[in-house]
């Protein structure tokens, strides 16, 4: 007879780093809305979910989590708290220029999801664009001559807030552009 394997189950408690020592847009920007639960509050939000109970039905969130994550929102100036009934005292949240510049994200992490998690029946939801009503697959393009940019096609140079150490590294590879992504 087999013995049944029991798997030990716990959670490793990991401390709270902040990324100050970090010169880095990325660094800075997973400060405010990198922590697992926070992409999905502002998913939701972005949906057109803005209160509360909505927001915890949809992701299924501790409520402690989720007022500890729309606080975070709330104080970065990301979604905006706003009153919408005095009797009982209850608030919505509102997306924010800040929030919707986050939309190019949500997208790329949807398009990922799509390409290597979703199920084999394909993608959950769909993108549209609303000005021609057909199915949209949203592409990095150039801002300056405005051509569709291919993975591998980025470099990476020092810009203005570069530290010494940074500036050190001219022209880099950008994310995407090793040996390994062309296997």
């Amino acid at each position: 007879m087999l013995a049944k394997c029991k798997r030990v189950r716990y959670r490793a408690v990991v401390p709270y780093r902040p990324f100050e020592d970090q010169n880095c847009s990325i660094a800075a920007a997973l400060a405010v809305v990198g922590e697992r639960w926070t992409l999905l509050v502002l998913r939701e939000v972005l949906l057109g979910h803005r209160r509360f109970q909505d927001i915890r039905r949809n992701t299924g969130i501790a409520p402690n989590i989720l007022s500890d994550r729309l606080q975070t929102l709330v104080d970065h100036d990301v979604l905006e708290r706003r009153l919408y009934s005095e009797h009982p005292e209850s608030y919505e949240y509102v997306a924010t220029r800040k929030a919707l510049d986050a939309v190019p994200v949500l997208v790329a992490l949807m398009q990922w999801g799509d390409r290597h998690a979703a199920t084999p029946e394909g993608p959950p939801r769909v993108y549209v664009h609303a000005a021609c009503g057909h199915d949209a697959d949203p592409q990095l393009q150039c801002g300056h001559c405005g051509e569709p940019i291919a993975t591998g096609e980025l470099r990476v140079r020092p810009g203005p807030g570069a530290t010494a150490a940074q500036r050190a590294d001219p022209l880099l590879p950008a994310m995407g552009a090793s040996r390994s992504a062309n296997r």
